[in-house]
């Protein structure tokens, strides 16, 4: 056998290449709707899959949804009925903004402060950009 007839058949033997899969993924909100609430209890597990802090999130979500909300042990309770989908759209949101870096699209970000200013540095590839949006 020459080589292209060797590599005609390595190729034919690889396995199909099945749908790419990113390392990161955002988790979904779990809760449900009680009363006049909506409670989400894994709101802390979503800050930490997203390397934030519990706090900042929390504050992001509840000026997007404008909505009053409290964080517990138990989960996030916001005052009114929200839909996942929604919650999911925000968090979504807040992660393209304060955690994926707008160089390399990689979410091996952290904040960081420097004075009046916070800064989103990445820990990929060292870019640093200044963030627009005040929390």
């Amino acid at each position: 056998m020459d080589y292209e007839q060797l590599l005609k058949k390595a190729r034919s033997e690889l396995p199909e290449i099945t749908a790419a899969k990113d390392r990161f993924e955002i988790p979904s909100v779990t809760g449900h709707i009680q009363g006049n609430k909506t409670i989400i209890s894994n709101f802390n597990q979503i800050a930490d899959a997203l390397q934030r802090d519990p706090e900042h999130l929390l504050k992001f979500i509840l000026t997007e949804l404008a909505t009053p909300g409290d964080l517990k042990a138990t989960g996030l309770i916001l005052g009114s009925k929200i839909p996942a989908s929604r919650i999911n759209e925000k968090i979504k949101k807040y992660v393209d903004l304060f955690v994926i870096c707008p160089e390399c699209k990689r979410p091996d970000t952290k904040l960081t402060k420097e004075g009046p200013v916070t800064f989103l540095k990445c820990l990929a590839c060292g870019a640093r950009h200044p963030l627009k949006t005040k929390l």
